[in-house]
């Protein structure tokens, strides 16, 4: 079992910045790949980034130049620029492990216009 926690999230005017950060536990020696998703109001749960084990990045285009993903499997960081308020939503923290895939559960951001 693997157990994450997410914080960081609130209130901002947009233009404004957020660090989200994630904490994993337990079986983290499974777990190859990690993420940020986030889920807007009535929309589908989306990718925002993700970091694997060996370092490999990736952004969705809409955070691209604003978000950047760092940190380890253990502890991962979210930090949020330039935040709009299309970037309203819980984000979630996501660990894949060796079959098993598990969520945190959540943190709201919220961008003030």
């Amino acid at each position: 079992q693997v157990q994450l926690v997410e914080s960081g999230g609130g209130l901002v005017q947009a233009g404004g910045s957020l660090r989200l950060s994630c904490a994993a536990s337990g079986h983290i020696a499974t777990i190859y790949a990690m993420h940020w998703y986030r889920q807007a109001p009535g929309k589908q749960r989306k990718l925002v980034a993700g970091l694997t084990r060996d370092n490999i990045i990736t952004y969705a285009d809409d955070v691209k130049g604003r978000f950047t993903i760092s940190g380890n499997i253990d502890h991962m960081y979210l930090q949020m620029s330039a935040l709009k308020p299309d970037d309203t939503a819980v984000y979630y923290c996501n660990a894949f492990a060796t079959g098993l895939e598990y969520w945190g559960q959540g943190t709201q951001v919220t961008v003030s216009s």
